[in-house]
């Protein structure tokens, strides 16, 4: 027993000194590829005086309408989206602790019970001449360990590791998408009830030139063709009110889903009161990816493609492995708790991979294909962030002046439906001037509507380009 626990101390010892030289091994570690963004990746003259960004700014600070922020914080509670992003964080979590546990020894217990009886026909038969009858009894127990000398476990825990990183930086993507949806809805539902009220008095008018119309007809200053027109305008007006009922109802269903509820009637203010306190500081364009949840995904995925690849190169060196097994074992159930039935082994192998097939270099190939395919779309993510951004600041910082030339638009048009219908009154003038001037000046007024919540959507889409939403 005495000499076993010296073999069980010398192979120990050797495997110690043999992991201990194999840590100091230098290890390649992750780098962020070079110039994965560059500075001129905003399409803008605006360049950034510090690195302030409205990114780090919490939406309850963008988005100041108590009842809009009432509907966020309702919808990052319930939404179903959020909720399976974060069961995928509970899966992610539960891989990367195995991952971590893949250092310790494997070790099983358990009792065994094994019958065994010689044929007779065979040479070992035939020299005992007769049938014989074994009753086996024993308790086992097994040990397993793997030394990590290249690094594979290592390889294989952090990119588990990278992986769980990556469901974390999803799911702050899905809150940064809930957010914005959610503000973007609410805006436009907003926008509908002012194009709302727009039509509603636009019938209200028309209704009222209609019997005007009539009037100048009776008096024998306008025909019925006149008076056609005035009331197909009125339809007009009516039918346009029918849409943007079902719009309203549309748009609050969809928000009911957002916020994992039935559909019904969503709360709102007005969109006079709307304030959106954006203003372009973009701060450097390598903020992206430390903002942007999906640009930290893309990198994590990066990480995770880049640590299956070493893992897949250590499989061509050699693996040491320590097993063991140790118990007691009897043939007779009353004797099998004496010191006579302790048994036990260990041995120690070093196996090299010669030929399995080219299961390795294949392994290794494909490892290698999947991480330039993640740098791909590393780039490419990181790209496309930069189009977003441009988009949104060129977007945002146009609509001022789009909604000052349709406001003096829409005062050209008010004007010339009063003058036009002055001068049709005195019998200076057609009556189809009235009506053109008429249906210019509602879509005036609805376009100026539409541009508003346009630079408020553009808000919302710069403050989400740039990585906001989900702090």
């Amino acid at each position: 027993m005495k000499s076993l626990l010296n073999i069980i101390k010398g192979i120990t010892f050797s495997v110690a000194i043999l992991a201990a030289v194999s840590s100091c091994m230098a290890r390649k570690e992750y780098q962020r590829p070079n110039n994965v963004v560059d500075e001129k990746l905003f399409r803008t003259d605006m360049l950034p005086s510090d690195s302030t960004n409205i990114a780090n700014v919490s939406w309850k600070e963008i988005f100041t309408d108590p009842i809009l922020q009432g509907h966020i914080s309702k919808a990052l509670e319930n939404n179903l989206d959020i909720r399976i992003a974060l069961q995928s964080i509970t899966s992610a979590e539960a891989y990367l602790k195995q991952s971590k546990s893949a250092y310790q020894p494997t070790l099983s217990v358990g009792p065994n019970y094994t019958f065994q009886t010689q044929s007779i026909n065979t040479q070992f038969g035939q020299i005992i001449g007769e049938r014989r009858y074994v009753n086996q009894f024993d308790i086992t127990a097994s040990i397993g360990w793997e030394a990590d000398i290249w690094g594979k476990l290592k390889a294989q825990e952090k990119a588990q590791l990278a992986t769980y990183l990556g469901t974390v930086a999803a799911h702050k993507a899905v809150k940064s998408d809930l957010v914005a949806s959610i503000a973007s809805a609410y805006y436009q539902l907003l926008t509908y009830d002012a194009q709302k009220r727009i039509i509603t008095e636009t019938i209200a008018v028309r209704e009222q030139n209609l019997e005007t119309t009539k009037a100048l007809k009776t008096a024998g200053t306008l025909t019925e063709v006149a008076v056609q027109q005035s009331e197909a305008l009125v339809f007009n007006a009516k039918s346009l009110l029918i849409d943007i009922d079902t719009q309203i109802q549309l748009l609050e269903n969809t928000m009911s889903l957002l916020m994992g509820e039935p559909s019904h009637s969503i709360e709102r203010s007005t969109l006079e009161t709307q304030k959106v306190p954006i203003d372009l500081r973009l701060g450097y364009p390598a903020q992206l990816l430390a903002n942007r949840p999906d640009v930290m995904r893309a990198e994590y995925n990066l990480m995770n493609a880049f640590e299956l690849t070493k893992s897949a190169k250590a499989q061509f060196y050699p693996t040491l492995r320590l097993t063991g097994s140790g118990g007691i074992q009897s043939v007779d159930i009353d004797h099998l708790f004496s010191v006579n039935s302790l048994f036990a082994n260990v041995v120690a192998g070093l196996a090299q991979p010669i030929l399995n097939r080219r299961t390795i270099k294949t392994n290794y190939e494909v490892s290698l294909a999947n991480q330039e395919t993640a740098y791909l779309n590393f780039r490419k993510t990181v790209l496309t962030a930069g189009k977003e951004v441009s988009d949104a600041i060129r977007v945002f910082s146009v609509q001022d002046s789009y909604i000052d030339l349709k406001q003096k638009e829409l005062n050209a048009y008010k004007n010339s439906v009063e003058y036009s219908q002055e001068l049709v009154n005195y019998g200076m003038a057609n009556y189809l001037e009235v009506l053109n001037a008429s249906v210019n000046s509602l879509n005036a007024e609805l376009n100026i509507s539409n541009a508003q919540y346009s630079k408020m959507r553009a808000a919302v889409e710069l403050y989400q380009a740039l990585g906001g939403g989900w702090k």
